[in-house]
């Protein structure tokens, strides 16, 4: 089974726009993705900048429900939103998406999507590393979408 992640702002390898960047308005890109595996009770989105240092993590989103099959643009910056899902702590130390921001030289953002057989147990300020524990053993699929950005 082929579990794909896309996104209609940019394609795939090609420089994320101003618009989902410190330089524009900081919102979240829009996602679309293909039927997940059987037995998918819930996605988890991760972007990370592999560039930086010591990798960069801009954006932790989980207990995205399993007949969900998109992430809309320009998601609210709250720990809990109204559909049930749920977003974590980032390297800027903030909840929801923080768009690429003053990296040196051209950097690489992949965003991940993890199709899981399980929810999430969540608590406030979730970080990447919270999840990855939790989620070992139960990833069905892994899809990834990278762009780029330079100043």
């Amino acid at each position: 089974m082929d579990f794909k992640l896309i996104s209609s702002a940019f394609k795939y390898g090609e420089p994320i726009p101003v618009k989902y960047t410190c330089k524009g308005e900081n919102v979240s890109p829009p996602f679309q993705w293909t039927a997940p595996p059987e037995n998918t009770k819930s996605y988890i989105m991760i972007a990370e900048d592999v560039d930086a240092q010591f990798g960069w993590i801009h954006w932790v989103f989980y207990n995205i429900k399993a007949k969900v099959r998109e992430i809309e643009e320009n998601r609210p910056k709250e720990y809990e939103l109204n559909d049930g899902s749920c977003q974590g702590f980032t390297d800027f130390r903030e909840v929801g998406y923080t768009g690429p921001c003053k990296p040196n030289g051209t950097h690489k953002y992949y965003f991940r999507l993890y199709a899981i057989d399980t929810t999430l147990k969540s608590h406030l300020n979730m970080t990447k590393e919270d999840i990855m524990r939790q989620i070992r053993g139960h990833v069905l699929a892994t899809a990834e979408y990278m762009g780029t950005f330079a100043i």
